[in-house]
């Protein structure tokens, strides 16, 4: 698979980007604490995050399906662990 430029740009910006959600979701997993976590944030967030998918694949954007794909599963555990944890 040959890799533009551009593509090239949007993977990198994916990484960033899918990466921040990391700190978050260990932070909860090993304190058990979501108090200070938004449920209606995530809960619109991992929406977002969907349609972003949706949207990757209707463009069969590679960048977009990965980093969509990822967030949103990382999205989803933050949201379950608020709805599990309070």
């Amino acid at each position: 698979m040959t890799v533009d430029g551009t593509t090239l740009i949007g993977l990198i910006a994916a990484i960033c980007t899918t990466s921040s959600f990391v700190p978050q979701v260990v932070k909860i997993l090993r304190s058990k604490r979501t108090q200070d976590v938004s449920l209606v944030m995530y809960a619109i967030l991992t929406t977002g995050l969907f349609l972003w998918l949706v949207y990757g694949f209707i463009l069969h954007d590679m960048p977009l399906i990965l980093a969509n794909l990822i967030s949103l599963t990382l999205s989803m555990s933050v949201l379950i662990l608020k709805l599990k944890h309070g």
